[in-house]
């Protein structure tokens, strides 16, 4: 007999078939024969002579029918089982793995050879699956399983040990048993179980797959072990800078404690240096390999003298790295470990400056660890001459092949090169070279070379960057400063008289409008004084204790105005924020500013982020690099979804002046002034940028330790202010050298009653007061005068009326000369420009004080 080798899944597929044949079988011929006997009965039931004669011929008929059905079927079933014996034969008696047709109750249908050798008695006969099973608990709690999806219909896959194995076998034996439903319609004979109830049953001995898994890992293991019984260190590096493993003697070197669950990655045993060193190797020359002379890091902080061997495979590669003790090379060579010459070794080695030797033709010889970290760069192999320290820079190069000429002649004196290099030419490295070797006549006579010793300067031209833009821009400031001052006192004439102008105007006269345009044209400069001062930190400030995350909530609605319908405006406050302490008017310019800002940058809309949160002292050390100071802040971070800064021009927005912004849509201040206000604050403005994504800015203000009595006034909330009458009495000295903005001061002052004196200086003012012998009670005085400034005369005066009465008015802040006055001393102070108002009122509260 033929026998057809078939695949596995074409054995199944066979089986699917043929109990699916078996699902029409009889399904025609039943339901003909019902029919006939329906119709028969209907008849008898009528009780007439002709029904009962039909109903006889019809049952006769029936009886033919079941005589006729039975040979057919008969036939039917010998050609059938000639089928399906062919079909067996062909699909399942082939497989190698077992197969079994059963019902939902255990009954089993067909097995195909291989099943039935898995299943024969060394006695003699078959056995069942159940019965092998039930042989051990692990394989009968799998054959549950299995039985209890095939009466769930569900499919389902198990693989155990039989340790007694099959009887066809010798020893324990692993399989992997799966069963799954048969689908189709339900057969014509209802003596047998649906087909839906029928399950195929798959047995596999995987025992061979199984063998050769147990000796992969017994192989890996013994690898294992070999490598942990090496007398030298070995470690496996992924790209991320996890170690993949580390063997015996290196563990017990650096005494490391294998914890379960813990993992190494290369900052536990290598310090920051060696580290980016070990990762740029790695991924500079995939396949090659580097020696470095490095310190380990031990469990307990102390360090290990290795050499590191690192063989790199690429970016994404494993780099795999032979670690020697080098602690025993003095030994090994016969050295004193004291000798000098292992002494200046490990002085080199330890080095924080690059050290090399280079050959007269350009290669270089040795280098130490500090070397080749300055000259490690992602992608590409370690310089193994000269030129190739410069990295494509013909200028460059040139310069450094001269010195090396002339180092190696032996003469000296050549000026050290500074090399840039790096995607953003952030790098910088100085090189220092000198000459190797005796040079000129006698036995050293001969090819001479080079030592070069490298500095890394990129930290040092950065702050050189950072100190000549700061220079620039305190020159700028005061600049700026002294033109606002001047400025100040101009506008405090122009909005003084026009004070005086509308209280002889009614508002219906004519000239009335023109006064007030006058008097706001003058107003809008004296904002944008107001900037420059803010810019040059010379402003005058009013602080107060305030918590930025109710401040930046009431400013909500403000700044939504500002930003239109196509922004959407996120606050997110942090919690429990700290108090901090600054002039909330100049704080909401800083943030309106940068909201503008932010929105002038997103034309086509986006998102406005605004989040607050404290930043410990802990965490400030990280801005170190920035220049902010070791202590405990209040960050506000602004960010936008805009078209970004360009990183070319992101070093100027905060000068005075500079915009990108078309001519008449921006005054080039609004950064600026932001700048000065935080700056003036006492804390630190950021920006960061990257184009096509947005900018954020990050402004970090020192935070501000309340006291109870600034709590209880935080409670209180802020005072409603009432109308004043600003009228009053008293003699009033007025100290000003600018005519127009005295002559206003004295006007307004006397309409309001009272009797003013005038001094043009300091020594006028003070021959005043002795004409006058001291019959002041209150001097209104500028600062900044010729021959004698207001302070100085603040001093001579407190000689004869230490109980003197002052209020100092300037263009700049109380800060400017706060230092000039004695420590307790008491004063007022009113910020130019001014109007009639305000001077009237700072007048009268002095002399009620």
């Amino acid at each position: 007999m033929a026998h057809f080798r078939l695949s596995r899944q074409d054995g199944v597929d066979s089986a699917l078939g043929l109990a699916s044949a078996l699902a029409q079988k009889y399904a025609a011929p039943l339901m003909a024969v019902g029919g006939g006997i329906l119709v028969a009965v209907l008849l008898l039931l009528s009780g007439s002579a002709e029904a009962v004669l039909l109903a006889l011929l019809s049952l006769l008929a029936v009886g033919g029918a079941f005589l006729l059905f039975g040979l057919w079927t008969g036939a039917l079933q010998m050609g059938e089982r000639v089928a399906v014996d062919d079909v067996t034969r062909a699909g399942l008696e082939g497989l190698a793995d077992g197969i079994q047709i059963s019902t939902a109750d255990g009954d089993t249908l067909y097995r195909n050879p291989a099943l039935q050798q898995m299943l024969a008695r060394r006695t003699g006969g078959i056995t069942t699956l159940e019965e092998v099973f039930a042989q051990e608990a692990d394989s009968a709690r799998a054959y549950f399983r299995l039985n209890r999806a095939v009466e769930l219909g569900e499919a389902r896959e198990e693989e155990f040990y039989l340790r007694a194995g099959l009887a066809n076998t010798a020893g324990g034996r692993w399989l992997r048993v799966s069963v799954r439903p048969l689908d189709g319609a339900a057969p014509a004979d209802r003596a047998q179980p649906p087909l839906a109830a029928r399950a195929l049953w798959h047995v596999v001995d995987i025992t061979r797959e199984r063998s050769r898994e147990i000796e992969t890992v017994s192989s890996l293991e013994a690898t294992i072990s070999f490598y942990d019984a090496l007398p030298q260190g070995l470690f496996a590096v992924r790209p991320d800078g996890r170690i993949a493993h580390l063997n015996a003697t290196l563990v017990q070197w650096l005494g490391l404690k294998a914890e379960p669950g813990r993992s190494f990655v290369l900052s536990d045993i290598l310090p920051a240096d060696g580290v980016s060193l070990v990762r740029a190797m790695s991924r500079a020359a995939p396949g090659k390999s580097a020696r470095l002379d490095l310190d380990l890091l031990r469990e307990d902080g102390s360090t290990f003298q290795a050499q590191l061997i690192c063989r790199g495979n690429g970016p994404r590669g494993m780099t795999s790295v032979l670690v020697l003790d080098r602690s025993t090379e003095p030994q090994r060579r016969g050295q004193n470990a004291f000798s000098d010459e292992a002494r200046l070794a490990r002085q080199t080695e330890t080095a924080p400056f690059g050290i090399a030797t280079v050959a007269s033709d350009g290669q270089i010889i040795t280098s130490n660890p500090a070397f080749m970290r300055m000259f490690a760069v992602e992608g590409k192999a370690l310089p193994a001459r000269i030129a190739d320290l410069t990295f494509g820079d013909e200028e460059a190069a040139s310069v450094l092949d001269r010195a090396l000429a002339r180092a190696a002649s032996g003469r000296t004196g050549t000026a050290p090169v500074e090399i840039t290099f790096g995607a953003k030419r952030e790098h910088t490295r100085r090189l220092y070279i000198y000459p190797l070797g005796a040079g000129g006549q006698g036995p050293a006579k001969g090819p001479q070379g080079a030592i070069l010793y490298a500095l890394d300067v990129s930290e040092q031209k950065a702050l050189e960057l950072k100190f000549a833009q700061s220079h620039k821009m305190e020159a700028v400031g005061q600049l700026a400063g002294g033109v606002a001052h001047d400025f100040n006192n101009v506008l405090t004439a122009i909005i003084g008289f026009s004070d005086l102008l509308l209280q002889t105007h009614r508002p219906t006269d004519r000239a009335y409008g023109d006064i007030m345009n006058i008097k706001n044209s003058a107003n809008r400069a004296a904002g944008l004084v107001s900037q420059l001062l803010a810019f040059s930190r010379r402003q005058t400030l009013h602080p107060q204790v305030m918590e930025l995350g109710e401040a930046l909530t009431d400013l909500a609605p403000l700044i939504n105005r500002s930003l239109g319908e196509t922004i959407e405006l996120k606050i997110q406050p942090g919690r429990d924020l700290w108090y901090v302490k600054a002039d909330k008017s100049q704080l909401t310019q800083v943030v309106i500013n940068l909201a503008v800002n932010a929105r002038d940058a997103m034309p086509s809309g986006g998102s406005l982020t605004i989040r607050t949160k404290n930043i410990t002292e802990r965490e400030s050390l990280k801005l170190s690099g920035l220049g902010v100071a070791a202590a405990e802040y209040v960050l506000i971070e602004v960010e936008d979804t805009g078209v970004g800064i360009p990183q070319d021009i992101i070093g100027k927005i905060f000068e005075p002046f500079f915009t990108t912004k078309d001519v008449g849509k921006g005054t080039g201040l609004g950064l600026s002034t932001v700048y000065g206000i935080v700056k003036q604050t006492g804390g630190y403005i950021f920006a960061e940028s990257t184009l096509g994504k947005g900018t954020t800015f990050r402004v970090y203000l020192p935070r501000h330790v309340v006291t109870e009595a600034e709590l209880a006034k935080l409670r209180e909330g802020p005072k409603k202010e009432t109308t004043r009458d600003l009228t009053g009495t008293g003699r009033v000295l007025l100290v000003e050298d600018e005519d127009a903005v005295r002559n206003f001061a004295a006007r307004a002052l006397s309409r309001q009653g009272y009797e003013v004196l005038e001094a043009v200086s300091g020594m006028e003012a003070l021959e005043v007061m002795e004409r006058e012998e001291g019959r002041i009670d209150l001097v209104v005085s500028d600062v900044i005068m010729p021959e004698m400034d207001g302070p100085t005369m603040l001093k001579e005066m407190r000689k004869t009326r230490p109980d003197l009465k002052i209020i100092f008015v300037s263009g700049y802040s109380d800060d400017a000369f706060k230092k000039s006055l004695d420590e307790n001393e008491v004063y007022s102070f009113l910020p130019k420009p001014f109007t009639l108002p305000q001077i009237a009122a700072k007048v009268k509260e002095q002399l009620g004080r």
